[in-house]
């Protein structure tokens, strides 16, 4: 493959992963949303929708983020147990863990397949919940979106990553 093809598919696939990322970036701040909307000071804990937060807040949060772009090298990293992944049509956590790279025969760069309104696969995209341990203080989540695959041309591996930092009410 010349140069400027590579160029050129390299490209594409930064924009199919930008916007695999910005879709799970708006699914979260609609669960965030609906639990804001639903919240109550001591009242039953929310459920559909605005239950998708607690269930982050509770089962996939993490203390601290794993490490990230700085030592992947020629390989994507092994995902963190509580990594997950979100179907961004319907908001609600996809019941199984991401895989790292994807499968032979599937396109190369990071995605979330769906067929039929439910996630196929999922493969070189992942969230990670950073909760706050601050008591007393206003309460937030920071979701790191990363993604990485293998792009051509290239001997080392395609990383992308944000951070979107979600306020709850506690």
């Amino acid at each position: 493959m010349n140069q400027s093809i590579s160029t050129a598919q390299r490209s594409l696939e930064i924009t199919l992963v930008r916007q695999q990322m910005d879709a799970q970036a708006e699914a979260l701040r609609f669960i965030n949303q609906s639990y804001i909307a639903n919240y109550q000071r001591g009242g039953a804990p929310p459920t559909g929708t605005a239950g998708e937060w607690v269930t982050i807040a509770n089962s996939k949060s993490v203390a601290q983020a794993s490490t990230f772009g700085q030592s992947v090298g020629v390989t994507c990293p092994s995902l963190p147990s509580r990594a997950f992944i979100l179907n961004t049509q319907t908001a609600r956590i996809w019941n199984q863990a991401p895989k790292s790279t994807a499968a032979v025969g599937s396109p190369p760069f990071s995605q979330v397949r769906y067929s039929a309104g439910a996630i196929s696969s999922a493969y070189g995209i992942w969230i990670e919940a950073v909760r706050s341990g601050a008591v007393g203080q206003l309460g937030y989540i920071d979701f790191h979106i990363r993604t990485c695959w293998n792009s051509p041309g290239s001997s080392v591996v395609s990383t992308l990553g944000t951070i979107v930092r979600l306020y709850e009410p506690r």
